[in-house]
């Protein structure tokens, strides 16, 4: 009498790809894919959500156990099914909210393959041609933004500041040898705007590097490092006998699509380096997690326009393109195809300049005796992660071919040209205003006032004025209340998708001012979207004044 566990095996290989061609079996794993893909559309409608909104229920989840006995694979379709149900459709052009875009078909393809065969990119003998494709992806991005592909090389990681922490390590390395080994045994800092993204704090932590010796420049208006007071600060710590473990230049920052000046920090770097006769040069770290699509421009004729862009646009694409030039500056570059690549998550490509750079940061062959028996291309050698999927390259593979530049400069520019219209509308009511006016990207950052407020001049009282505090906070609190309003409002599958930061700058005495955020990535996003978005502010504001009326 066979055992009883096998008759649950013979079972549960049902639940998996046939190793073996099998067309019975190969037509249900499609088919497979189909009903959970026909599920999903019924759950769409014109609202931005799948399905209806729920109330989350940690308190369930935390209940939950591993049942005793295998269910069936349909049971567990619909049950992951259900688990999507009230997710914002980000493709929606009503959802305009961060830097979230929609995954071609093609991406999530490139994503699809690799799950089905499991590829694991520490070495070309777990990967074959996946590690291929990482290698093809590395070279074309690094062609795009500028790096010689030949002397380049890249990896993909965890993430954006997955990208940070690779750029920081190297610097590292650089600045304080053997640190790897050894640990820090001296003062090393990292420097970046005061815009930049949480994530130095983060890679300063985990690195031991600590998060007060990351120092945040003070910015322009136009959200972009002040470069002079970089070459006085760095200078400062310099002096004090500290080292520089990395620049960090914000590319194209998260809530204002600021863009710092690459070619001022790489000048200052060199004259530090002069002047102080190190015997290392502080690595440039190029944030690039958005802004490095618009490197499809470096080589656009703005003049004649070919592609036929507003104006507008043309101006606000070769405004962001000026600095995105620059980026062969950097020492290291972070891409996020999932950003401005339209990915789905996770496809960050760490870019190194110089491919040597990696061997500060390799490992022994002795110390992983397992691996690399085998080819040529062993990343595992030097990469954080030993396993590290291919879905990430092959999706990012997926749409540079997609694409090619035309397509790339297509989506962008539209979607820029959207968020100008925004920008237009916002700025011909009363009763809002834009407060990133000098960045050129698809996000807008905005806030919006009661009747009654002076809003050519509030900005700049609340910016500089300190009598103006309580009316900067009670401002602040409004907007905090429209953004309440049209958030309810998007759960229910109504008006607008849209973000809030709650502090897009600090006012001169210290204060932080709120801003609504309007972030456009959607290619169906067209004029009438954006005036559903200032239908939905109307309506808050409508309904903000209808609350204080009856309070009184």
């Amino acid at each position: 009498m066979p055992a009883a566990y096998l008759d649950l095996v013979t079972a549960l290989r049902q639940g998996f790809p046939q190793p073996v061609s099998d067309r019975v079996h190969d037509a249900y794993f499609v088919f497979s894919f189909l009903r959970a893909l026909d599920q999903l559309d019924g759950m769409k409608s014109v609202s931005p959500l799948l399905g209806k909104s729920v109330e989350l229920d940690y308190d369930a989840a935390r209940r939950s156990r591993v049942d005793d006995d295998p269910v069936t694979l349909e049971h567990v379709t619909q049950t992951l099914v259900e688990h999507l149900s009230g997710m914002f459709i980000w493709g929606h052009p009503r959802a305009q909210i961060n830097v979230i875009p929609p995954p071609t078909i093609a991406s999530i393809i490139g994503g699809l393959l690799p799950s089905i065969y499991n590829p694991n990119l520490v070495s070309e003998e777990s990967s074959r041609q996946v590690a291929v494709a990482e290698v093809e992806v590395s070279s074309m991005t690094a062609d795009l933004i500028g790096y010689d592909p030949t002397h380049s090389a890249g990896l993909f990681t965890f993430g954006g500041t997955g990208t940070l922490l690779y750029g920081v390590k190297l610097g590292l390395e650089k600045a304080c040898p053997g640190t790897a080994r050894h640990g820090i045994r001296e003062r090393a800092v990292i420097f970046c705007s005061e815009r930049a993204h949480y994530a130095c704090l983060s890679v300063a932590s985990w690195l031991g590097i600590g998060q007060e010796n990351v120092i945040q420049i003070p910015c322009s208006p136009d959200n972009e490092m002040r470069t002079c007071l970089l070459e006085t600060m760095a200078r400062e710590v310099l002096k004090g006998g500290g080292k520089i473990a990395a620049i960090v230049a914000t590319m194209g920052t998260t809530d204002h699509f600021g863009l710092d000046d690459l070619k001022s920090i790489h000048e200052i770097r060199d004259r530090l380096v002069d002047e102080f006769h190190l015997d290392y040069h502080p690595h440039i770290h190029g944030d690039a997690v958005i802004g490095w699509a618009w490197s499809v421009f470096n080589d656009y004729d703005f003049q004649t326009n070919p592609l036929g862009f507003r104006l507008r646009t043309v101006r606000a694409l070769a405004g962001t393109e000026r600095r995105i030039r620059q980026l062969p500056l950097a020492d290291s570059v972070g891409i996020d195809f999932h950003k401005t690549g339209f990915t789905p998550y996770v496809s960050s490509l760490f870019l190194v300049k110089d491919s040597t750079d990696l061997e500060l940061i390799s490992r022994k062959q002795s110390d992983t005796p397992y691996l690399f028996h085998d080819g040529h291309y062993h990343p595992g050698r030097y990469t954080l992660e030993t396993s590290r999927a291919g879905s990430a390259p092959m999706s990012a593979l997926a749409n540079l071919r997609l694409f090619g530049k035309n397509g790339l400069r297509a989506l962008l520019g539209h979607v820029v040209s959207m968020a100008e219209v925004l920008r237009e509308q916002l700025e011909g009511h009363a009763a809002t205003t834009v407060v990133n006016r000098g960045n050129f990207g698809p996000v807008t950052l905005f806030r919006v006032y009661p009747d009654g407020v002076d809003t050519f001049g509030v900005t700049e009282r609340e910016q500089q004025d300190v009598s103006y505090r309580d009316q900067l906070r009670l401002h602040n609190d409004y907007n905090r209340r429209i953004y309440q309003l049209v958030q309810a409002d998007a759960l229910q599958g109504e008006g607008v998708v849209i973000s809030l930061t709650d502090c897009y700058r600090e006012s001169d005495y210290g204060e932080p001012m709120v801003a609504l955020k309007s972030y456009l990535l959607s290619p169906f996003a067209e004029e009438q979207y954006i005036d559903a978005v200032i239908e939905s502010l109307w309506k808050a504001r409508a309904q903000i004044a209808s609350e204080t009326t009856n309070i009184a």
